[in-house]
Order: structure tokens, then C-alpha cells, then sequence
């Protein structure tokens, strides 16, 4: 062996790249201390951001005022704690926040019973709080102080909060009669079209407008001629001639639908602000909407956000002149306000809308930004009416249930309460636009507005008629027996790699353990949620792991027919770096485009794919090379076991 074989036996490795590459001088095979504490920190790291994952949450029940100033003190702890204690109900512990509060239970067969009892003893008198499951995490303190939390778990391995919502189809057709009959009204008037007065207009989902003779009534139908969601019929009646508008069926499954698609799109725009990983909203019937949240914790939020129905709605102040048909009147400020009953725009013309504060009275306020058709009718209406007051009415349906005997048993019947009050009346000082600003409103309410607001109105009112936590749908059993195999395989692969590789099956082992470790703290730092596709995401990576070092070993045997133990380990992780990058690179691109077009269990799988990819790469380029290196770096060998 020349002196040249005896360096490349024991030298050329000292320094390196961080890939590992040698430089010319120093020991083969060793890495300098620095990127051995590179990775031994990396993997620290990961799992520390892992183990969060090991603590399992509490199942419990959240208390949430419905007015954040108010938040809940200790009567309120006290009530909740003497109620849970006279019916047995067994709590662990109770957590209060700032306006919130968290109800710790043993077991999770009594969060029904406590949500009920909560909410019976809280609101008796008047809907003061909102109560709902929720899932309480047990993660250490100092975890938590250095940003740990658990992995979002989807619905079909956890289970999530998931919430029924009723659609009040009666309420919203009435409310669209109403303003149609109110339209119909304002139009004739314009247009110098004279009506019988005196009679009533509306019979159910009828309209009837009654007229002397019978070129009125063709001139008020070529007026009326845009709304088309009626059946027009021409009838005579004690001897007056009548416009009957009528919706039909078809007509009222249509604006049903219409109310759905609104409604569904409002709800995902709130379930998005709220920040829950792969929420599912989806319609069930004619009249219900399905909303499922999975792993969210702060379900009291969610149900309040998701039960709130508001609306906003520009009037001018009435004028003196204006017929009582035409104005309403509310209490503003110790006095009664009259407004006109006939709308500027509505929140439906809002665009954008942010809670900020106004900077010279340090006051919660609403920046609102109207779209194009409300920025120009606000620009009409106010550009002709300098000096005039504007009045902005603020709107909540609020969800109330009572409860009654019926055929000896007790049941719960949901209804809504709408509240309007004035909180902005303002003259106009110039003709307003697209942006203008809302005070006079408290802090939760200017959030819980611009939320509504950006989320876009609810074309009609909703409820929850049912709430509950949903466990896992393919069973406890299924998810045990699933787990169970893929520790059995993950048991089996490592148990194969030490029989056929020998010591650098150890480094692989060790290499897979470490990127199963950091896959998971990468995930739960990303606040990703793990699904059953996620699952089989994992499983590919861990494939794809192992198949990297089989790549580098099968090498490593390779060069050893040629070369000398040191070289060839060095070549066999030098040559084989390139098939393993194209082969995880090429993968990668296939989940980026999965994560851009997919969506659901299909970006859950693509989530879990690209960012096991990435792990998989750093351990088995870096982490196998280090063990492999502390091994067999370094020193002579005359043969290695591989």
C-alpha cells in the first residue's frame, strides 16, 4: 500500500462541508465538533416541540361572557362550582381568565351534563354567557412558556366541536316579503302611481296592491317589472283591480337556496378568522348547516361568533314633512330619534371593515370600507344632504330557547330576539364615499362587528339546536388497532435494518426515530392538523426514509469491493446524495402542487408529505452520517460488517 492508500485509509475529512464532503487534510469520516452540535441541538429541539403531543388534554366545559367588560367573577365561579357539586358531577380543576371560564372534568361523559347545568345556572334570567364543550390542554407550564403545544388532530382521530345550525326559513321569506312589499311601496310613490289606501298588503307570502281603474294598474305593473322572485296576477275584488304578487314553491326553494349559499359563505369566512386548521361547513337539508371544527379549544368563541346574527344600516333622519309609513323611531341618547324606514346601503355593501381605535379619543371604533355599489348610493344620498343627520342602526338577532311539556315530557324550542338600537347618529358634513368610520361602540362589540362584517351578513337568522364534541368516526377500537400497526411495522423495519445492516442499521434506526421526532414538533410548530390521510403521509415518509439509507449502504457495499473501508464509506455517502435528492425533490414538488389544488384530507396528506420529506433528507444525509462517523471515523479499519 502506498503512502497515498494509507491517506486515503485515514485522512482527508477534517473541516468539511455540511454535507459532509471532506476537505484534503485530517481524519476520513469526522465531522468537526460544531455540526455534531448543529444536529445534537436540532434534534434537542425537536423534542422538546414533540413532546407536547405526549399530554393528552382534559375534557371540560368554557365559560365565556357575552360582554367582555363584564367578564366573570367569583360569584359567578362560585354558582358553577356549588351546582357541579350538588349533582355529583367530579371536576379536576377550575381555571378563570380574564373573561372566561374553564371547567375541568374527570371524564368525558359528564361535560354534557355539566354544559347543561352550567348554562341552566348562569343564564336563568337573561342568556349572560355563553357555555360550551371544550378541551382542555395539559401541557406543562414551562412547555408552554417556550411555545410547545400539541398537534391539531382532525376529526376522524380526535374528534373536534361540532355544532348543528337551524336556518329560520320562515323569518327570512317573511322578512323578504316585507321588504319587497316596503320596495314596491317606495316605487309607486316615486313614480306618482296612484294606490288604494287603507288595506292591507301582505297575506303570508302574498302581496296585493289594489288600484281604481285599470291603466293604473298596467302602469304599476310596467313599474313593478323587477321583481322577479314573484308570480304576477292580475285580479278584481270588490270591484277594485288588484296586482297580486305571489312566491311561488319554486320561488321559495330558490331563495332558499340563495339563503344557504350566503349563509354557508359567511360561516367559512368567520370559521377562517377564527384560525381552526381544515374546518368543514357544510349544508344538511333544506334548512340546516353542519359546521365541525376539529381540535379547537376555544369552542366557547367559536359558538359565539357562529350564533352571532348582525347587520348594520345607513338611514337619513326623518325630515319633518315625511309620512308616518315612512319613518321609524328609536332612543338615542335620552331622546327619540326618527329615521327614515327606506336604507342607504347595508353591511352587505361592506368590503372591508378593521377594528382600530380613533386617535383623539383613544375610543374603539369600526374603519369600514364599502364595494362600488355601496360606495355610489353612499355618495348619492349624502352629496345632496349636507347638514343633514345620518343615522347608523345597528342590528342583532339574538338566540334564546325556552322550554315547555309536551306530552308529559320536557323539550327546548329555539326562537330569535332582534334588537335594534341607534349607536351613530352624525350630520354629514360632505359627501361621503367608499371609507368612513363607526364609533360608539364597546371594544367587543367593534371586534364582534368588523369580524361579522368581514365575514359578510347572513342572509337570514341561524341557531344552534345542537352542540357536542365529536370523537373519533372510525371508532376508539379501529384507532387503537391502527396505531397498533403501524408500531408493529415501525417495530419491524427497525428489528430488519439491525439483522441485515448491522451497526449502521443502529444509525439508521436511530436516524429514523430522530425524523419521526422532528416531523412531529415541525408539525405541531406549524399548527398543522394530523388526519388519517396525515397518518398515511407519515407512513410514506418513514418508507422514504429508509429507502435513503438502504441507498447508502447498498453503496457503501459497492465501493468496498474497490476501495479501502474509510473511502468507501465516504463515496457511498458522497454518491448516493444525488439519487436520494432527486427522488425527495421530485416528491416534494408532487405535495407543494397536492397542497396548492387540494383541499381537506387531501392538504392534510400533502402537509404531512413535504414536510416528512424534509426531515427525512436532514436525517439521513446529516444525522446516519454522524452516527455512522462517531462509529467508524477516524481510525484504521481493516473491514467493517455491513
Amino acid at each position: 500500500m502506498t503512502n497515498d492508500d494509507t491517506r486515503s485509509q485515514s485522512g482527508g475529512g477534517s473541516g468539511g462541508t455540511l454535507l459532509g464532503a471532506p476537505s484534503r487534510r485530517g481524519p476520513m469520516n469526522v465531522f468537526p465538533l460544531w455540526k455534531y452540535m448543529l444536529i445534537a441541538v436540532v434534534c434537542l429541539l425537536g423534542l422538546i416541540y414533540a413532546a407536547p403531543n405526549v399530554f393528552q388534554p382534559d375534557a371540560a366545559v368554557q365559560v365565556r361572557a357575552l360582554d367582555g367588560e363584564r367578564g366573570i367573577g367569583a360569584a359567578q365561579r362560585a354558582k358553577v362550582t356549588t351546582a357541579l357539586d350538588a349533582a355529583g358531577i367530579q371536576v379536576s380543576a377550575i381555571d378563570q381568565q380574564d373573561n372566561s371560564l374553564l371547567v375541568r372534568l374527570l371524564d368525558e361523559d359528564a361535560q354534557l351534563t355539566a354544559r347543561a347545568l352550567i348554562a341552566d345556572t348562569l343564564n336563568a334570567s337573561s342568556v349572560d354567557f355563553v357555555v360550551a364543550l371544550a378541551q382542555a390542554p395539559t401541557t406543562p407550564q414551562w412547555l408552554r412558556n417556550l411555545g410547545g403545544k400539541p398537534m391539531s388532530l382532525g376529526l376522524d382521530l380526535f374528534g373536534g366541536a361540532h355544532f348543528l345550525l337551524q336556518v329560520n326559513m320562515d323569518d327570512y321569506i317573511a322578512g323578504v316579503v316585507d321588504n319587497s312589499a316596503e320596495g314596491m311601496r317606495d316605487t309607486l310613490i316615486d313614480q306618482r302611481i296612484r294606490f288604494l289606501p287603507n288595506r292591507q298588503w301582505i297575506d303570508g307570502r302574498t302581496i296585493s296592491i289594489a288600484f281604481r281603474d285599470e291603466a293604473t294598474r298596467d302602469q304599476a305593473r310596467e313599474a313593478l317589472v323587477d321583481y322577479q322572485d314573484f308570480l304576477l296576477q292580475e285580479r278584481e275584488a270588490a270591484g277594485n283591480l288588484i296586482l297580486r304578487f305571489t312566491l311561488t314553491d319554486d320561488k321559495i326553494r330558490a331563495l332558499e337556496d340563495r339563503a344557504i349559499s350566503q349563509n354557508l359563505t359567511s360561516l367559512r369566512n368567520r370559521v377562517n378568522e377564527l384560525g381552526v386548521s381544515e374546518p368543514q361547513v357544510q349544508r344538511l337539508g333544506r334548512s340546516r348547516i353542519v359546521v365541525d371544527l376539529p381540535g379547537i379549544q376555544d369552542s366557547a368563541r367559536a359558538k359565539e361568533i357562529l350564533n352571532k346574527f348582525a347587520n348594520l344600516e345607513f338611514r337619513l333622519e326623518a325630515l319633518p314633512r315625511a309620512r308616518k309609513s315612512q319613518i321609524e323611531n328609536y332612543e338615542y341618547q335620552g331622546r327619540v330619534q326618527d329615521i327614515m324606514r327606506r336604507n342607504i346601503v347595508t353591511g352587505n355593501n361592506v368590503q372591508d371593515a378593521q377594528q382600530s381605535y380613533d386617535p383623539e379619543t383613544s375610543q374603539p371604533q369600526v374603519s369600514i370600507e364599502l364595494d362600488n355599489e355601496g360606495g355610489r348610493k353612499m355618495h348619492a344620498a349624502t352629496k345632496d344632504n349636507i347638514g343633514r343627520s345620518m343615522a347608523i342602526l345597528f342590528i342583532e338577532q339574538k338566540p334564546r330557547v325556552r322550554k315547555s311539556v309536551r306530552d308529559g315530557e320536557t323539550v327546548e324550542e329555539y326562537y330569535t330576539v332582534e334588537e335594534r338600537r341607534l349607536i351613530s347618529v352624525a350630520t354629514v358634513q360632505a359627501a361621503l364615499g367608499f371609507n368612513f368610520r363607526i364609533t360608539g361602540l364597546s371594544l367587543r362589540e367593534a371586534q364582534d362587528l368588523a369580524l361579522l362584517l368581514r365575514a359578510g351578513a347572513l342572509a337570514a337568522p341561524m341557531y344552534i339546536v345542537e352542540e357536542r364534541t365529536v370523537g373519533a368516526q372510525l371508532g376508539d377500537e379501529n384507532i387503537r388497532r391502527g396505531w397498533q400497526s403501524v408500531a408493529i411495522g415501525f417495530a419491524l423495519v427497525l428489528a430488519f435494518m439491525i439483522f441485515y445492516y448491522r451497526g449502521f442499521g443502529v444509525a439508521a434506526n436511530v436516524a429514523l426515530t430522530a425524523n419521526l421526532i422532528l416531523l412531529v414538533a415541525i408539525m405541531s410548530i406549524l399548527g398543522a392538523t394530523l388526519t388519517l390521510p396525515g397518518i398515511a403521509g407519515i407512513v410514506l415518509t418513514v418508507g422514504m426514509a429508509v429507502d435513503a439509507n438502504v441507498l447508502i449502504f447498498s453503496r457503501i457495499r459497492e465501493e468496498l469491493k474497490n476501495h479501502p473501508p474509510q473511502m468507501a464509506i465516504q463515496s457511498g455517502f458522497d454518491r448516493a446524495l444525488l439519487t436520494i435528492t432527486d427522488a425527495n425533490v421530485t416528491t416534494f414538488f408532487v405535495a407543494i402542487i397536492l397542497l396548492s389544488i387540494g383541499s381537506g384530507p387531501v392538504r392534510g396528506f400533502a402537509v404531512t408529505l413535504a414536510v416528512g420529506i424534509a426531515t427525512s433528507m436532514f436525517t439521513a444525509i446529516l444525522v446516519t452520517r454522524a452516527l455512522v462517523n462517531l462509529m467508524y471515523g477516524g481510525r484504521k479499519l481493516e473491514s467493517i460488517k455491513i
